[in-house]
C-alpha cells in the first residue's frame, strides 16, 4: 500500500479544518499557504466569494522569502492592510500547517500589529 505524501495529508487536514472555519463579511478568514521559497496570506470573505486583502513573501517590499523573518513581515502587513479596509477580527486559517514555525510567526505579528483572532 502506497503511503501518501505530506501534501496529501496536509490537504487532507486541511478540508477538515475547512468544515469548521468559514470567513464571513463580519469575521473574514485569514489564509496562510506556505511553500518552501515563500509564504503567503489572505483575508477571505467565503459568503462573497472575495479576496479583501493579500500579502506575500515575494512582493517587491518584501526583504525575507521562506524563513521566519520572512514570515513575521507578511503578518505584519497583511494585518496593515486588513486594517486599512476595516477589518478588525479574522478567523485564522492555518491551512492544514501545524501551528508552528512560520506559520505560527505570521499570526504572532498579525495579532501584534492589530487584528483580532
Amino acid at each position: 500500500m502506497p503511503r501518501d505524501s505530506k501534501n496529501i495529508i496536509r490537504m487532507r487536514i486541511h478540508t477538515r479544518i475547512r468544515r469548521r472555519v468559514k470567513g464571513t463579511t463580519d469575521r473574514p478568514r485569514l489564509a496562510v499557504f506556505r511553500s518552501v521559497k515563500h509564504i503567503y496570506a489572505q483575508v477571505i470573505d467565503d459568503l462573497n466569494g472575495k479576496t479583501l486583502v493579500a500579502a506575500s513573501s515575494n512582493e517587491k517590499s518584501a526583504a525575507n522569502g521562506g524563513n521566519v523573518a520572512g514570515a513575521k513581515t507578511v503578518g505584519k502587513t497583511v494585518a496593515e492592510r486588513a486594517k486599512d479596509k476595516g477589518i478588525k477580527s479574522v478567523v485564522f486559517d492555518r491551512g492544514g500547517y501545524l501551528y508552528h514555525g512560520r506559520v505560527k510567526a505570521l499570526a504572532e505579528a498579525a495579532r501584534a500589529a492589530g487584528l483580532e483572532f
